[in-house]
């Protein structure tokens, strides 16, 4: 699973060829969410209050390129990598 992102410890992931809909994964510590590219919802998992405001801020200013970068994964070629929050 192809790191595309890390800031403030939080690590966001794609799986290649992953189930629809859209969606990235976010690992802080033990924590751990799915989370869907066009509405911004958790689908599954749980991240600390702090940790789940930062990714969602992020993925809200890099939606289009998290949509890029799902097709590549769907195609099974390797994702951009996307700049942190600063």
């Amino acid at each position: 699973m192809p790191t595309i992102s890390a800031f403030y410890g939080i690590v966001i992931k794609m799986f290649f060829n992953d189930h629809a809909p859209p969606h990235f994964h976010a690992e802080y510590a033990e924590f751990q969410a799915t989370v869907d590219i066009k509405n911004l919802q958790v689908l599954e998992g749980q991240l600390p209050r702090r940790a789940l405001d930062l990714v969602l801020d992020w993925a809200e200013l890099h939606r289009g390129e998290l949509l890029s970068d799902w097709d590549l994964c769907r195609e099974k070629q390797a994702p951009k990598p996307i700049a942190p929050l600063v």
